[in-house]
C-alpha cells in the first residue's frame, strides 16, 4: 500500500477505537514514529497529512528536524531514552518529550531548555527489567522535587507494554497508567497539568485509546 492509502487506514482505526469508546476523533494525536525511514519518506509521509512526528534517537531527531523544520503546522516528538550528555544538542527543538525517566535528567533538562519543555513522565507499570522509568511505587518520592523545576511541565504519563501483552494484560497496563495519572492531577501541582496519556503503538493502540491514552505512537503501520 502507499504512505497516503496506509495513512488513512491508521488515521480510520484511530478514529473507529475512538468511537467505540465513545470518545472524540479528535481526542487522541497521532505520532507518526519515523525511525524506519529516511527524511525524503518522512516528507512524503508529512504530506499525507501528518502534523505529529516522532523519533526515538537524538542523531535521528535531528536529521529528521533539520530536513523538515520549514514544513508547516509539524509537531515534534523525542520518545526515546535520552542520554543527559545529549540533553544540551536536542532540548530545544522538542515540544514534547515522552521519556522522562530519572531526577537527574530533568534537573538536565532545566539546566539546558530555554523555555517550558512538555514532558511525560515515564512509568514502568510492567516493572520489565528491560525498561526504563518510575515505578509506581517510586512516584511519591519523586514528585516533590520535580515540582521544583521551572522549565519541565509533566503533561502526563507515558508507558509501554510488553511486546507479548496478552490483552488482559494490556488492560491492566493502560488502565493502572491512567488511574495514577488521575491521582497525580488530583494533588493540583503547578507544573504537572497531567492531562495527557503517551502509550499504544502499532499493535496495542486501540487497547490504549480504551483507556485514555491521547498521544499514540505509530510506526511500522504506516510503512508496510
Amino acid at each position: 500500500m502507499s504512505l497516503a492509502e496506509n495513512k488513512s487506514r491508521v488515521f480510520s482505526e484511530v478514529q473507529t477505537a475512538c468511537s467505540e469508546s465513545g470518545r472524540e476523533q479528535d481526542s487522541v494525536s497521532i505520532i507518526a514514529v519515523t525511525k524506519y525511514v529516511d527524511s525524503d519518506v518522512a516528507g512524503q509521509l508529512i504530506d499525507t497529512g501528518i502534523h505529529h512526528i516522532g523519533e526515538n534517537r537524538v542523531d535521528k531527531f535531528l536529521d529528521k528536524y533539520n530536513a523538515l523544520k520549514d514544513k508547516e503546522d509539524l509537531t515534534w516528538h523525542l520518545i526515546g531514552t535520552l542520554q543527559r550528555r545529549k540533553v544540551k544538542d536536542v532540548i530545544n527543538f522538542v515540544d514534547y518529550f515522552h521519556a522522562l525517566d530519572s531526577i537527574k535528567l530533568a534537573q538536565e533538562i532545566e539546566k539546558r531548555a530555554d523555555r517550558t519543555i512538555k514532558c511525560f513522565l515515564q512509568v514502568n507499570i510492567s516493572e520489565e527489567e528491560s525498561k526504563h522509568g518510575f515505578k509506581v511505587d517510586e512516584i511519591d518520592d519523586v514528585i516533590d522535587q520535580l515540582a521544583e523545576l521551572k522549565q519541565v511541565e509533566l503533561v502526563g504519563l507515558m508507558t509501554m507494554a510488553p511486546f507479548d501483552a496478552t490483552e488482559e494484560e494490556l488492560e491492566n497496563i493502560f488502565e493502572t497508567t491512567d488511574q495514577l495519572r488521575k491521582q497525580l492531577k488530583e494533588k493540583n501541582i503547578k507544573n504537572m497539568p497531567m492531562t495527557e496519556l503517551s502509550m499504544g503503538m502499532s499493535g496495542d493502540f486501540k487497547v490504549a485509546i480504551k483507556h485514555g491514552s491521547t498521544f499514540v505512537r505509530i510506526g511500522t503501520a504506516f510503512f508496510e
